[in-house]
């Protein structure tokens, strides 16, 4: 918000004198002049100092599913054998998801 730092400022005896009205009507026009902004949006322009990933590369070494491991069919994450709960309709469902 911006502030005009030329204007006369207002003392301790002129807030006291301010009046219901005046109040409430300032309270509202503060609520009605925010701004929408998409989190998306903002934080793709969001740089943090010193963090030029750009060159970097990602090296990951995938394992396929091992025989004691089962997806659950509810959130789509592979679990242990002993993470099991229960079978829906001959599907594996997780602990979490029960």
């Amino acid at each position: 918000m911006a502030t005009d730092y030329d204007t006369p400022r207002k003392t301790d005896d002129d807030l006291n004198e301010d009046s219901l009205e005046e109040l409430k009507a300032r309270r509202n026009d503060k609520t009605t002049s925010t701004v929408d902004v998409d989190e998306f949006e903002a934080a793709e322009g969001l740089e943090l100092p010193g963090a030029d990933l750009s060159n970097e590369e990602l090296a990951v070494r995938v394992l396929p599913k091992q025989a004691d491991e089962f997806t659950c069919m509810s959130c789509f994450l592979v679990h242990h054998r002993s993470q099991l709960a229960k079978e829906k309709n001959g599907q594996p469902i997780c602990r979490d998801c029960d």
